[in-house]
């Protein structure tokens, strides 16, 4: 299922909050992207105890209970961590992975908060999680009647907001510098591929190995960087991120890149470096120079100005990583206004591309 309107981590607070004590919620979202920890941070901020269930993992009895009897009649008896005392919140991890036969099973507990005989103590709630088919996870077609006793909604990352909860969390700097320079790189869409890629719990795992590692006691070697970020997140991001981290160390920075501080890095040892930049020099424009012309005031008006200089720059070190900035190969496009100055000031760079 892809909804057409998603929310961010903390508007998804918010529908549990209003929405789950009235009707079971469904999340919908990639694998990593926080599902499941905000689901525990939901049950710590209302005070409620969470019980969650792995769907991948259950059989039918493990929710409805096996027979016993009981003044000579057969009663169904629920296992003891769903029969509780005390009103708790239900979380039904990867609900949509399970067999046909345990999405039976939760008909009665998802819709009137009971099993058998048994009934939820009064106020608690119930969650369900899942990836989607497009996530290239393992999913079963969820059957209508389960579908409609749901309320759903679709989580999308948010870079503000992981990044506050990376820096109170104490991520390895590193990885929040990473991040801050490039969001666009803080989630990948799963690959068809048995490859690692980014999300925001694979940059977790990333700042925890780097952690590990990082002692202080000397330098991470850029071969340990290197084994530990292809380890952990998409290959191209992890080559980024590898380079980013050697940047650090050489003190180029794109700001100074951008006031005519410093220039490009032109060493061929340092092209990693150079790539990372040009790239981090395309996300800035796209994300400071305004969609129309009209817009334009007087910081993006220099801005585009240094820029048409700035790539021209690259072009002389290298051709091929100057086109990487002006060029969409299918992602996010510079503004039309820009990309038709470009071919007017520096028409090689687009018409050798085609």
């Amino acid at each position: 299922m892809n909804l057409p309107v998603s929310v961010s981590q903390k508007e998804l607070l918010d529908v549990l909050l209003n929405i789950s004590p009235v009707r079971p919620v469904y999340i919908w979202g990639a694998p990593g992207i926080g599902k499941s920890a905000l689901v525990e941070k939901f049950a710590e901020e209302v005070g409620m105890p969470c019980v969650s269930l792995l769907g991948s993992q259950l059989a039918p009895e493990d929710i409805i209970g096996i027979p016993q009897i009981q003044d000579g009649v057969s009663a169904f008896l629920p296992p003891k961590m769903i029969a509780r005392k005390d009103p708790y919140i239900l979380f039904l991890d990867e609900l949509n992975a399970c067999s046909q036969e345990v999405q039976k099973a939760f008909y009665s507990l998802i819709y009137e908060r009971r099993v058998g005989e048994y009934h939820l103590p009064e106020g608690s709630i119930v969650i369900g999680a899942g990836n989607r088919s497009s996530d290239n996870a393992i999913v079963k077609t969820m059957s209508s009647a389960l579908l409609n006793r749901m309320f759903h909604v679709q989580l999308k990352p948010n870079v503000n907001e992981w990044l506050a909860w990376a820096y109170e969390a104490g991520l390895h700097p590193y990885v929040t510098a990473y991040i801050s320079q490039r969001p666009d790189h803080l989630f990948a869409e799963p690959p068809k591929t048995e490859e690692p890629f980014s999300t925001p719990r694979s940059w977790h795992m990333l700042s925890d190995a780097l952690k590990s590692y990082d002692t202080g006691s000397a330098q991470l070697s850029e071969e340990l960087l290197r084994m530990l970020a292809y380890g952990c997140i998409s290959a191209n991001h992890a080559g980024m991120f590898v380079a980013f981290t050697k940047q650090l160390k050489n003190k180029y920075l794109l700001n100074d890149i951008i006031k005519g501080t410093a220039r490009w890095p032109d060493d061929p040892k340092d092209r990693d470096v150079l790539y990372f930049l040009a790239q981090s020099f395309r996300a800035r424009l796209i994300h400071d120079l305004p969609r129309s012309r009209q817009k334009l005031d007087g910081g993006s008006q220099h801005l585009s100005y240094r820029a048409k200089a700035l790539i021209n720059e690259l072009s002389r070190i290298s051709f091929e990583i100057a086109q990487s900035v002006v060029t969409s190969d299918g992602e996010e496009t510079l503004p039309d206004w820009f990309l038709v100055e470009i071919v007017r000031d520096l028409p090689r760079l687009v018409t050798d591309k085609y």
